[in-house]
């Protein structure tokens, strides 16, 4: 945000005006928007807001409820947000854009947080902050299925999110005669297998456990790949890069990212 410096006038009553001008001016907070960039020190498509991508819903790194988006994920992008002194705003996007760097380099966001696995096909698109999720892949079916582990898929259809780790995983490792078919998020995945138009999942182990809940589904195999989530900015935005791993450092050193981690993670 720049600031206009005004010319200074000869005249005694235009100098008094535009001292009176700039006292208004200068003892107040800039209205609308604009003032969280310039507490922030980060610049941000939208003046004083961090805007953010995501593909919604993913439970539990995103959920929207009544309008107001929960989760992991979203909550921890809330406190990244307070703590740049900028408001958040949440778009929701479709994942295979933001994975590829469409999302970011066409200014539609400033951050891209929805679950992703930090990887080098991804780091050659995108910049991806400090790692602050380990995850695995996992197997959903529903109780009682005869499928018990990733070689009975064989014949079988499998429903994987587009673009996604889980996908890559079960082309690398599922039998060559297994059906693998491809949605766009969870939004469609879960009602498929609850429909028997597949007869597994194969996807991020969070995810299939909130599947779980409602006792008709199981998960029979986990898989541990390695895979570690990060928030993604657009190539050489190291301002906001930086800002955003100072802000999980604080998060973890004050506490606060475990207990967003126990709401969401933790076992009885």
């Amino acid at each position: 945000m720049t600031t206009r410096r005004m010319r200074t006038l000869s005249l005694g009553a235009a100098l008094l005006l535009g001292l009176t001008l700039s006292a208004c001016g200068d003892d107040e907070e800039p209205s609308g928007s604009g003032s969280g960039s310039a507490d922030s020190g980060v610049e941000t498509i939208s003046e004083g807001t961090l805007t953010v991508c995501s593909d919604i819903p993913y439970p539990p790194f995103e959920v929207q409820e009544g309008g107001e988006y929960t989760g992991f994920d979203m909550d921890l992008m809330k406190e990244i947000a307070a703590g740049l002194d900028l408001e958040l705003e949440v778009k929701d996007s479709g994942f295979e854009g933001l994975q590829s760097g469409l999302s970011l380099n066409s200014d539609q966001c400033d951050i891209v947080a929805s679950a992703m696995t930090i990887t080098e096909e991804r780091e050659a698109n995108l910049d991806f902050t400090e790692p602050y999720y380990d995850s695995k892949q996992s197997l959903l079916v529903p109780v009682g299925s005869d499928i018990a582990s990733i070689e009975d898929l064989a014949g079988k259809k499998v429903g994987v999110q587009q673009g996604t780790t889980g996908k890559s995983y079960t082309e690398e490792n599922a039998p060559e005669d297994t059906e693998i078919v491809s949605f766009p998020s969870d939004g469609e995945m879960y009602p498929a297998i609850q429909a028997g138009q597949v007869d597994a999942l194969l996807q991020d182990l969070p995810v299939n456990i909130e599947h779980t809940k409602d006792g008709e589904f199981e998960i029979v195999e986990e898989y541990s790949t390695d895979e570690s989530y990060g928030f993604a900015v657009k190539q050489d935005n190291t301002q906001l890069l930086d800002a955003v791993n100072e802000q999980l450092q604080e998060l973890r050193d004050s506490g606060t990212y475990d207990e967003i981690y126990n709401k969401y993670f933790a076992t009885e």
